[in-house]
């Protein structure tokens, strides 16, 4: 079959290549699946250059680059919860391909008014903010949250769950343009931190001086975000998006003058250390998007087959893409919202 294959880190994006690799055969308990759509994520740009943290031990060459996908069951264990035929989405290592070989616990069925594209870019993003945010922020109705990058994948899941849990939601973003998508989305004010470098001084003015409750932050924005924190408030940080390579350093007297909480939250670790967490994280977004609380948020440029995997990598390293930039295999449509 055909898929993105990292047989050596790369230096570039153009030296990503499609290549032939045998189709997966399923283990003891595994489920095959045709994939129809994959999401792009930013931990793509970093494995494939093993940039990333887990390419230390967890993620090292060769291995099939991806994150998320949704396809249709080809074949199933005896006694499986799915079927041949069956739509679903999931996420692991390995997407970037015409098949995937997967736990079945990493699988969910799509719901029946969303389409395949529509559902491929859920499983990186959406149980990261859900349990950033619900499970270790603890966010309360009323609560006002700083949510960075709000225009991204994992920033319009932050929003929305955000908002479904009865806060408000302070968004920043790079543009304008990204700041309408997530008014679009839900967000009750909009802060653009390319053109206000002290965009902080703007959230403690719509809070009235008193400062946020709760950050969500997938960028590497602590810093600043603790001159605009109210006391005892809690800083989620789930990624380093903006700062590669370049981490924060902390005076921690600053921590503790704010009475600061920084809590970190990674899924995957989650995921392999606490199957049971998982469970209640889905079963959390699925009452959401039960009750049209959360929706998918698919960029508008079409990217169609693996060869546009690289466009698509592309685009999100030069910050171009708002949602989720999702690869359509062939004969997949745009999707239906």
């Amino acid at each position: 079959m055909k898929a993105i294959c990292i047989d050596k880190f790369v230096n570039n994006y153009d030296e990503v290549r499609i290549s032939e690799v045998p189709s997966p055969s399923p283990k003891k308990g595994e489920v095959l699946v045709q994939i129809a759509a994959a999401g792009v994520n930013f931990v793509d740009l970093l494995y494939c250059r093993g940039k990333h943290q887990n390419n230390r031990s967890l993620v090292r060459p060769p291995f099939i680059l991806g994150l998320e996908f949704a396809g249709t069951i080809i074949s199933s264990p005896p006694h499986s919860k799915f079927s041949p035929g069956d739509r679903v989405f999931g996420g692991s290592l390995g997407s970037y391909a015409e098949q995937i070989s997967v736990k079945e616990s990493l699988l969910h069925r799509i719901p029946d008014h969303w389409d395949f594209v529509s559902a491929a870019g859920l499983a990186a993003t959406a149980p990261v903010s859900y349990g950033a945010l619900i499970t270790r922020g603890r966010l309360k109705r009323g609560e006002t949250v700083l949510v960075h990058a709000a225009a991204g994948g994992l920033g319009l899941m932050a929003v929305q769950i955000a908002k479904a849990s009865g806060a408000i939601v302070i968004a920043t973003a790079s543009s304008k343009e990204k700041i309408d998508v997530a008014r679009r989305f839900g967000a009750d004010k909009g802060i653009n931190y390319t053109t206000n470098p002290e965009w902080y001084k703007e959230v403690l003015d719509f809070t009235g001086g008193e400062g946020v409750d709760v950050v969500y932050d997938p960028v590497g924005l602590v810093d600043k975000s603790l001159k605009c924190l109210n006391q005892k408030g809690r800083i989620l940080i789930v990624g380093f998006a903006g700062i590669e390579g370049n981490l924060e350093s902390i005076a921690m007297n600053r921590v503790l003058l704010r009475q600061a909480q920084l809590i970190g939250y990674r899924f995957g670790e989650t995921e392999r250390r606490d199957p049971a967490e998982n469970v209640e994280t889905w079963k959390g977004l699925k009452e959401m998007w039960e009750k049209g609380l959360l929706k998918p948020a698919v960029f508008d440029q079409e990217f169609r087959g693996l060869e546009s995997v690289v466009p698509a990598m592309k685009a999100l390293s030069e910050r171009k893409v708002w949602g989720k930039a999702v690869i359509r295999m062939d004969g997949v449509g745009r999707p239906r919202l």
